[in-house]
C-alpha cells in the first residue's frame, strides 16, 4: 500500500471521526467557543487588566446594549487618548507603563521608561542575521522565530520572579518594531529584487516614529501621531481575546515568556483574529472599484444586501469589520481612530475615500441589521478594523505588517496579563473540561481486522 494511498485514507476518514453533531453542544449544555447563547463570553476567570463593555445584562435576563468602553487599569481609553492629545504626547510608551503596573508614570518614571525601551530596541547581531540568513515570506512566522530564539540570549528565560518578569515584558515591547521592520525588508527584498537597506532605531523617537523610520524612511508628523493612536487603542482588549488567553492558559503551565509570547503570535496569525483589517482593506478595494457612484445610497444598499445574500465578492456572507463579539451600539476604538483618519485623509488629498467609508458604515450597519439582525439579536456596529486598514494604508504601510503591527501593540497587555496568571495566590493550570461523545468499540486483533 503507497503511502501516499495512506495519508489520502486517512484524510478521508477524518469526514466522519472529526465530526461532531452540533445538537450535541445544545444536549450537553456545552458552550461551542466559549460563547454564550447570547454570543457573549463564558466567564472564565479575574483581571484587573483591561475591560471591553458594550452591553449591560438586564435583572429580568437578556443584554442592555450601550455605546462602548474600553477601560485600560481602571482608566477609560478615550480619556487616556485625550490627555495625550492635551499635551501633544506620543502615547503608547506611557500606555505600556500603565498595563504594566498598574498605574499611570510620573515625569521621571516616564522618561526612564522611555530611554528603557529605546535601550531595549536594537536587536543582538545574531537575530539580524539569522532574520537575514533563513528569511522566510510570513512575517508573523519570522516574529514568532525571533521571540523563540531571544530565550537563547536572555540570561535567566526561566526566571518567573516579577523583576525578571518585568525586564522581559520591556525588551520584547522595545523590540517588535524593529524585527517587523528588519523582516519586512527581508520580505520584500525576496520577493521584489529590490536593494536591503536596514535602518537602526535612534534613541530620540518614539516607538511609532521609530517602526515608521525603520520601516520606509520619511515619514510626516501626522503619519505617526496616528500611528501611536493605533498602537494604544490596540494594546490590550481583555483576558478573553483569542490570542491573550492563548498567553493565559499557557502562562498557567508555568512555561517560559517566549514561549508563551510565541504561541500568541501563533494566535493572532490566525485570520478569525489578526487578519481581520486586511479582510476589510481587501473589500473596500473591492468595492471602490465595484461602486460606480460613492454616494448612492441605493447602489450601495443593493449590492452591500448582495453580499450578505453571499451571491457577490467572496460569497461568505460577511461585511468585513461591522460588528463585534462585545461592542453593540459603538466601537470606542472605531470613533477615536476614525476621528484621526479623517484629519490624515485630508494631509492625504483622499477625502473623498473618507467619505465613502464613512458612508459605507453607516449603509453596512443599517443593512445587516434588516437581514440578520433576528439572527444575531443584538445592534452591531462598525469595529476598529473598518478604519484601521485604510489608515495604515494612507499612512503607506504595506498589508503584510498589518497583523504584526497588532501584535507590536499587544505585546504590552500579553505580557500584562502572563504577569497577572502568575502572580495569583493560588495559581491552577487552565484545564477546562471536554465531553467525550464517542461509541465505546471493542478491540480485534490485527488479523481479523
Amino acid at each position: 500500500m503507497k503511502q501516499e494511498y495512506i495519508i489520502y485514507k486517512l484524510s478521508e476518514s477524518i469526514k466522519t471521526t472529526s465530526r461532531i453533531d452540533p445538537d450535541l453542544f445544545v444536549k450537553y449544555n456545552v458552550k461551542r467557543g466559549l460563547r454564550n447563547e447570547d454570543h457573549s463570553g463564558v466567564l472564565v476567570g479575574l483581571t484587573k487588566i483591561g475591560d471591553v463593555v458594550g452591553y449591560e445584562r438586564l435583572p429580568q435576563g437578556g443584554l442592555k446594549a450601550i455605546p462602548g468602553k474600553l477601560v485600560y487599569r481602571g482608566i477609560d481609553v478615550e480619556d487616556l487618548v485625550k490627555g495625550f492629545y492635551a499635551e501633544n504626547r506620543f502615547g503608547f510608551e506611557e500606555t505600556a507603563f500603565l498595563l504594566l503596573s498598574g498605574y499611570l508614570p510620573d515625569k521621571e518614571e516616564d522618561e526612564v521608561f522611555r530611554s528603557l525601551i529605546a535601550t531595549y530596541m536594537p536587536l543582538e547581531q545574531k537575530t539580524k542575521m539569522n532574520i537575514l540568513d533563513l528569511e522566510g515570506q510570513d512575517i508573523m512566522n519570522i516574529l514568532a522565530r525571533c521571540v523563540l530564539e531571544m530565550y537563547i540570549f536572555d540570561p535567566a528565560p526561566d526566571d518567573t520572579s516579577r523583576e525578571n518578569l518585568i525586564r522581559q515584558s520591556i525588551e520584547l515591547i522595545a523590540r517588535f518594531p524593529t524585527i517587523i521592520a528588519y523582516a519586512y525588508n527581508v520580505v520584500r527584498h525576496s520577493r521584489q529584487g529590490r536593494s536591503l537597506h536596514i535602518r537602526h532605531p535612534k534613541e530620540n523617537l518614539s516607538v511609532a516614529e521609530n517602526f515608521l523610520y525603520m520601516l520606509k524612511g520619511e515619514f510626516t508628523d501626522l503619519e505617526a501621531r496616528v500611528l501611536d493612536l493605533a498602537l494604544v487603542l490596540h494594546a490590550e482588549h481583555g483576558g478573553g481575546n483569542n490570542s491573550t488567553f492563548t498567553v493565559r492558559v499557557t502562562s498557567s503551565s508555568g512555561t517560559d515568556t517566549y514561549s508563551s509570547i510565541a504561541a500568541a503570535i501563533g494566535s493572532l496569525k490566525g485570520p478569525l483574529h489578526g487578519g481581520a483589517n486586511k479582510a476589510v482593506t481587501d473589500q473596500f478595494l473591492h468595492l471602490k472599484e465595484t461602486i460606480r457612484d460613492w454616494t448612492d445610497v441605493q447602489e450601495i444598499d443593493d449590492y452591500l444586501m448582495k453580499m450578505l445574500r453571499k451571491e457577490v465578492y467572496d460569497k461568505k456572507g460577511l461585511i468585513y469589520g461591522i460588528g463585534h463579539a462585545v461592542y453593540t451600539v459603538s466601537d470606542p476604538r472605531a470613533l477615536l481612530l476614525k476621528e484621526k483618519a479623517r484629519e490624515l485623509a485630508v494631509e492625504k488629498g483622499r477625502e473623498r475615500e473618507f467619505a465613502f467609508l464613512e458612508l459605507l458604515e453607516e449603509r453596512a450597519v443599517g443593512c445587516f441589521m434588516n437581514y440578520k439582525g433576528n439572527q444575531v439579536n443584538k445592534r452591531v456596529c462598525a469595529n476598529v478594523d473598518f478604519y484601521s486598514g485604510f489608515v495604515y494604508d494612507m499612512i503607506g504601510l504595506p498589508q503584510e505588517v498589518y497583523t504584526p503591527l497588532f501584535a507590536m501593540s499587544r505585546i504590552t497587555g500579553w505580557t500584562a496579563h502572563r504577569i497577572e496568571e502568575l502572580n495569583f495566590d493560588s495559581r491552577r493550570i487552565i484545564r477546562p473540561a471536554y465531553k467525550n461523545v464517542a461509541e465505546l468499540k471493542k478491540f480485534l486483533p490485527l488479523k481479523k481486522r
